[in-house]
């Protein structure tokens, strides 16, 4: 069991401590680059949220084609997210980060120039490929990189990122929506800009060294010492490539990564019902519903549509504010600890959210106020206590021999769920409203609550090698009384 300070005694007595400097400044700046992948992540999944009706008037879309466009995407990341791991155990992570690169431009390419509603679901999906890759490649790359003292702080970075993405793209959707909206195309200008981000993580990542765990995985030790002198000192860089391979040599009769094989062994087929609930439970709470179709929320709620077009910001805000916060706590508080709080704080929220549309007539002048506020509480809860974790906790929670297949399905299943949430939402609040169906997410907060703390295992202040130890003898599960 992890102590309070969140440093295990096996961890902390092994290594050398880490120093600042050169090593320190490289390590930030790898990490710069290759989040990059999550700002594509945010941008792309928060653009059609303005684009979207522009769109729709000079493509001729329907109310069905609409969801067709907006879900192509998400269900393209769900099939992006296994191929990517995959991808990425055999090929390298930062080769595969780079072909992520080249597909974010294609579909992007395809996605301005279209001249149909046909061609423009092609490059939603070829976009979701690359955006469901680098949700299960990008944080598992950051965390084979990061010292297990900062290894949360680093790899929610990328859910940072995400957000600061999004919120990238409400900004842009309602200054050009705002100032340009009559403009005939002007929604393919608010697509077009992705790819600068595109551009920045190709070239960047050219210049970024390979994980050396999966140096080592493939047997090529002092490729994998070069990496970790770059980022680490050269004492600290030499106990760790002894840990890796110590862990390595011990779980060679360990190396199957096939789904099977996984499904098989009963404690790598718990890790991985953890993390395909800890997916589940993130998209259940409805997140992205307000993410995708915010505006339409806030016309519900009683905006007129160019004023829910820039009120939609505020969530965007307070998105980013949350995961600064959350990064600070990654490495200070206990990953199941804030898990438990974020849940709890955001079925509250879906409470007051359905109270408040219940008890407030339509017109009254303060009902749009205080569902917005309620919004962005709910938002902030779900970034500051719940995003970061789950992706933090998904990069980590696998050993490294099925790290690719558990990332990989628990990703799909996120993005499926996901993708199915955002296809019905708008039909869900035609027939239920706003009050039954934030009721409906405050239901599923309860049973989230019960899985979190009956499942759930803790890894924070854990090498990852230790946590690859703890999954496969089945000891980690053995903490908080779970048996």
């Amino acid at each position: 069991m992890t102590t309070a300070t969140g440093s295990s005694p096996a961890a902390g007595s092994k290594l050398p401590p880490l120093t600042g400097g050169k090593h320190k400044r490289r390590m930030g700046e790898v990490a710069l680059i290759a989040t990059f992948g999550g700002l594509l992540f945010g941008y792309d999944t928060g653009v059609i949220n303005g684009a979207l009706k522009p769109m729709s008037v000079e493509l001729g879309l329907t109310a069905l084609t609409e969801g067709v466009v907006t879900s192509a995407l998400l269900f393209g990341a769900a099939f992006g997210a296994v191929f990517g791991g995959r991808l990425a155990d055999g090929w390298g992570r930062r080769k595969t980060i780079i072909t992520l690169a080249l597909l974010f431009l294609a579909g992007t390419a395809i996605c301005v120039t279209t001249p149909s509603f046909e061609v423009m679901v092609l490059g939603r999906i070829i976009l979701g490929l690359a955006v469901g890759g680098a949700s299960s490649v990008v944080p598992v790359f950051l965390a084979e990189l990061a010292p297990y003292e900062v290894r949360g702080s680093l790899s929610g970075r990328n859910e940072l990122m995400i957000v600061v993405g999004q919120l990238a793209a409400f900004v842009i959707n309602a200054i050009l929506g705002n100032t340009l909206g009559h403009v005939e195309g002007i929604w393919r200008v608010m697509l077009a800009i992705c790819a600068l981000p595109a551009l920045a993580l190709f070239f960047g990542m050219i210049r970024v060294p390979e994980s050396p765990r999966w140096l080592m995985a493939k047997g090529r030790r002092e490729d994998a010492l070069t990496v970790l002198k770059e980022l680490r000192a050269e004492d600290r860089a030499v106990a760790e490539i002894d840990d890796i391979a110590q862990q390595i040599s011990a779980s060679r009769n360990e190396t199957r990564i096939g789904f099977g094989s996984v499904v098989r062994d009963r404690f790598l087929r718990r890790i991985l019902l953890v993390g395909i609930g800890l997916g589940v439970i993130q998209q259940l709470t409805g997140i992205n519903s307000i993410m995708y179709y915010g505006q339409i929320v806030l016309i519900e709620s009683g905006f007129e549509a160019n004023a829910a077009l820039i009120a939609n910001i505020a969530p965007g805000i307070i998105a980013v504010i949350g995961a600064v916060i959350a990064l600070w706590m990654m490495d200070r508080v206990d990953r199941r600890r804030t898990l438990l709080t974020g849940i709890t704080l955001t079925t509250v929220c879906h409470v007051l959210i359905g109270i408040a549309s219940f008890a407030l007539p339509e017109g009254s002048a303060a009902r749009p106020w205080i569902i917005l506020f309620l919004i962005v509480a709910f938002v902030g809860s779900m970034q500051t206590f719940l995003n970061v974790a789950v992706w933090v906790m998904l990069s980590e929670m696998f050993p490294q021999h099925m790290r690719g297949v558990g990332m990989g399905v628990s990703v799909f299943v996120l993005w499926c769920v996901n993708a199915c949430v955002s296809l019905f939402f708008p039909s869900l609040v035609d027939v239920v409203g706003i009050t039954g169906t934030f009721f409906l997410f405050a239901a599923v907060g309860v049973l989230s609550i019960l899985f979190v703390y009956r499942e759930v295992p803790e890894t924070r202040g854990r090498t990852l090698e230790e946590i690859d130890e703890g999954v496969t003898t089945g000891t980690i599960f053995l903490e908080h009384g779970k048996r």
